[in-house]
């Protein structure tokens, strides 16, 4: 029996590429502009000598599995994801459905305590494996944002511009963890011709920055242009980096917010921890020029970050949101 692909299936093209690999424990000003040079290109780099401790990243990673190896019952007292909580197969709240199930959290740790006591037995081990994970992976974010503006041009009195969004008090961060089951209820004729089934669509992240770990299961592939997928190898001692549609704003398209999705496949379990760096709903997401490296036309018209979130939650998740915001032609950035 052969089973014909999706239309949309057969016309993509999987492209194997390198992609940029950074060791943060090089000198700087280098460090910086390969970071910018990958935020130009790919919108996507991943990250080598990171300083995140294995130990947190271990501890995370463990109650992460612990959490979604509990009864349905036991984990649906965590959710409904509106939006925070947990979720399975739905996506957001407008029809989008993958083979995944997450937990949302906000990266407020008053709110992960609290939240904790309805995700986990032991709550203040949970509490603490997140508050630590997340702690950690935000300065992350907040050294390699900080590198991002020192890579064009901006200077160092001003070099916080893009990290102290994420590092005010009220910054609208979050955290996810998704998890990916094997597809081993699927029939042997789908498995045989479709090793692979979308886990979580194709998409673009909203926020600022995305610092992504996954497991040592493939399954994230990213899209640099229409119908083009880069898959991207499983490394479990790298972190993944992306730019989000903010700071695609802020930089007047100069970074790419690039897309990607995830596939589940029908041997093994897939594992993600994201932390989602965002700014508070109030800070003004605008174009600036020292961002753009050159006067050009302003892309975007300004907005606020809550703006941005109300637009993200009444769409698809597929949908391109900055399209909403383009500023009118002839606008310049000022």
């Amino acid at each position: 029996m052969v089973v014909a692909a999706p239309p949309q299936i057969l016309a993509e093209k999987i492209r194997e590429t390198d992609l940029p690999i950074i060791d943060l424990s090089g000198e700087r000003s280098e460090v910086s502009k390969l970071i910018v040079k990958a935020c130009e290109e790919f919108g996507f780099f991943k990250v080598t000598n990171h300083g995140v401790s294995q130990d947190v990243i271990n501890e995370m990673e463990a109650e992460s599995f612990r959490f979604f190896a509990r009864p349905a019952a036991e984990k649906q007292l965590a959710g409904p994801a509106n939006p925070y909580g947990y979720g399975c197969k739905n996506i957001g709240f407008n029809g989008d459905f993958g083979e995944v199930e997450y937990l949302l959290l906000s990266a407020n740790f008053l709110s992960i305590s609290h939240r904790s006591k309805s995700i986990s037995n032991d709550p203040l081990k949970f509490s603490s494996a997140v508050c630590g994970y997340v702690e950690a992976v935000r300065g992350l974010a907040c050294e390699i944002l900080d590198m991002m503006a020192e890579g064009v041009g901006v200077p160092q009195a001003s070099s916080s511009v893009f990290s102290s969004l994420i590092r005010a008090v009220d910054n609208d961060s979050v955290f996810r963890l998704n998890h990916y089951p094997p597809l081993r209820e699927a029939p042997d004729h789908v498995r045989r011709h479709h090793h692979h089934r979308v886990g979580f669509g194709e998409h673009s992240d909203p926020q600022l920055l995305t610092i992504l770990r996954s497991n040592n299961v493939g399954g994230l592939q990213i899209s640099p242009e229409d119908g083009v997928w880069i898959p991207v190898s499983a490394d479990p001692t790298s972190f993944s980096v992306n730019v989000g549609d903010a700071l695609q704003a802020m930089t007047s398209g100069r970074f790419v917010s690039v897309r990607h999705r995830a596939l589940a496949n029908s041997q093994e379990v897939r594992m993600s921890m994201a932390y989602f760096a965002a700014p508070p709903l109030h800070a003004r997401i605008a174009a600036q020029p020292e961002l753009t490296g050159r006067r050009r036309e302003c892309l975007y018209r300004p907005f606020t970050w809550g703006e941005y979130k109300t637009v993200t939650y009444s769409l698809r998740l597929g949908e391109r949101r900055l399209n909403r915001f383009k500023a009118d032609e002839g606008d310049e950035i000022i």
